[in-house]
């Protein structure tokens, strides 16, 4: 067996074993169902694994990841994962979290074809368009991706927010959404203070009558 695979499956028995040994009872309470309070929405980054960073344990965040944090409208994978999440599991916070260093960010500032992911690249492209004169006054290309960073997350809340299910949960008062990047160098996360938790935060246009 390829040793690199066989790490894998190895490191799940010690993991299991652990477990069982800290509590008995570990995998049977798990297996009865999950109740998280957060919904985190992250990149598909090695790096960026949101139990580890939060110091939290399996069954405390529900998660979804792609290339770069995204919130698109016509994403249906994401669509369903925030629809569940908050009308079925009943999260209280959805946490939008990108990362410095972000490589589909460094990707989506350049003019070079990445293939089939360059499809994907475009959205953040449209973030960058509308904040052109903003991060084209950073002459360091680190700092200016470092900001890219930012404000594609911030544009990630805003596109969360206006999702039906989001909106349905400001009128019952149940729900916060934030924006965080965590830093690879520092292990700390950035609050980018976007809270949004009532329908007055986004713009008219995106404002849901009702919720059928």
């Amino acid at each position: 067996m390829d040793q690199a695979y066989k790490k894998l499956i190895d490191g799940n028995k010690k993991f299991a074993s652990d477990r069982k040994i800290d509590d008995p009872h570990y995998f049977k309470n798990l297996s009865l169902g999950q109740t998280p309070e957060y919904l985190w929405i992250g990149c598909s980054d090695s790096r960026v694994p949101a139990n580890e960073i939060t110091n939290t344990v399996s069954g405390e965040i529900f998660v979804h990841r792609n290339i770069a944090n995204l919130v698109v409208h016509t994403d249906f994978n994401a669509l369903s994962v925030i629809s569940y999440a908050v009308d079925v599991l009943k999260v209280k916070h959805i946490i939008v979290c990108g990362h410095y260093g972000c490589g589909g960010v460094r990707a989506s500032m350049s003019n070079n074809s990445n293939g089939f992911v360059d499809n994907w690249l475009r959205h953040i492209k449209d973030v960058y368009l509308k904040h052109k004169t903003e991060l084209e006054a950073i002459a360091d290309m680190d700092a200016r991706a470092d900001r890219l960073t930012e404000l594609n997350v911030v544009e990630q809340v805003k596109n969360l927010c206006k999702t039906k299910a989001v909106q349905k949960a400001w009128q019952e008062k149940r729900l916060m959404v934030h924006g965080w990047v965590y830093g690879l160098n520092s292990g700390l996360i950035k609050d980018l203070d976007v809270i949004h938790d009532e329908i007055t935060d986004i713009e008219d246009i995106f404002r849901y009558s009702n919720y059928e």
